[in-house]
């Protein structure tokens, strides 16, 4: 379970009150002012336990969290926190940077230190929170990488990975197990986006070396609805040759394609369980990630599930 408050079920004058607490128990304590307090606050708030690590997601009226300096020295949270602006254009002010962030963006929050971070009206973001002794980097590292975010090539493959876990945080948590696999994964993601981004040649050859598999894999969940997606593809996009991409997988005991086609099959398997999708037909579903022929889909999807796709639809309806 993850910890939810939802001022839609408060009265208007709790509100700010509520949300004032709330925060101390999600982030790191701050000055929480709304942008008219007395005016219609409204907030959700959500934060889920993640691994080594936790997702919070943050929807709420105008807001500025301000974390001075007497609050750092008093509260040294050993924490940084990847957030994607999800509406509303958010604000950032940390370490002598500013930045206005849009949505689809991500930007980086050091929650030991001191940080002004705002946004006016309806605004919302969805964020990785990752104590620093899981991310094995020195904290100048991290701080200088926070305000140079963008130079890391793998700045959208990290960002796209955060706004997805965003999205959905309680399906991605459900499962403690897979949960704490795709944690695992994240922090080494987030972990090769900020040593690109310092620029820190002492840690990223070892760090890239280290976390070549699993922004493969990240890069390929991306793209799994595309029909070009090949191993060559895969392969050319990281730099390395088919036989070095074919190595890396079967030295981690992973076979390429295999892995592939189970992705496909959990994905179809999700939207054949969502509402909005009951119109659509299972072949059309199935063809979107990447199954040409309905027969062979079904075998498929029998074998790993136990059951038919109309058989899955029909249960989950």
């Amino acid at each position: 379970m993850g910890y939810v408050l939802d001022t839609a079920a408060l009265a208007a004058e709790q509100r700010v009150e509520a949300v004032n607490a709330a925060m101390l128990y999600a982030s790191a304590p701050c000055h929480v002012l709304h942008e008219d307090p007395a005016g219609a606050v409204h907030a959700r708030l959500e934060v889920w336990e993640f691994g080594e690590a936790n997702i919070f997601t943050h929807r709420s009226s105008g807001i500025r969290l301000l974390r001075t300096a007497k609050l750092a020295r008093q509260d040294a949270m050993p924490v940084v926190a990847l957030a994607v602006q999800q509406r509303g254009d958010g604000r950032i002010e940390q370490g002598g940077h500013q930045r206005v962030v849009p949505p689809g963006e991500l930007l980086a929050v050091d929650l030991s230190a001191p940080y002004d971070y705002s946004w006016s009206g309806d605004g919302g973001a969805g964020a990785l929170q990752i104590p620093y002794d899981q991310l094995g980097l020195p904290l100048d590292v991290v701080r200088r990488a926070s305000a140079e975010l963008t130079r890391s090539p793998i700045y959208r493959l990290v960002t796209a990975h955060i706004a997805q876990l965003g999205h959905d945080p309680a399906g991605i948590t459900a499962d403690p197990a897979a949960a704490a696999a795709t944690a695992a994964a994240s922090i080494d993601l987030v972990r090769a986006l900020l040593v690109s981004a310092a620029r820190s040649r002492r840690h990223a050859r070892p760090v890239f070396a280290e976390t070549l598999l699993t922004r493969i894999r990240a890069f390929t969940r991306l793209r799994l609805a595309d029909p070009e997606l090949t191993p060559a593809m895969i392969a050319a996009a990281h730099g390395i040759s088919l036989r070095q991409l074919y190595k890396l997988c079967a030295d981690a005991g992973l076979s390429l394609e295999q892995w592939i086609i189970t992705e496909r099959l959990h994905r179809v398997r999700q939207e054949l369980t969502r509402p909005d999708r009951r119109h659509l037909p299972i072949a059309a579903i199935a063809l979107r990630w990447g199954f040409r022929d309905p027969t062979h889909f079904t075998r498929r999807f029998k074998a790993r599930y136990g059951v038919t796709p109309s058989q899955w639809r029909q249960r989950a309806q």
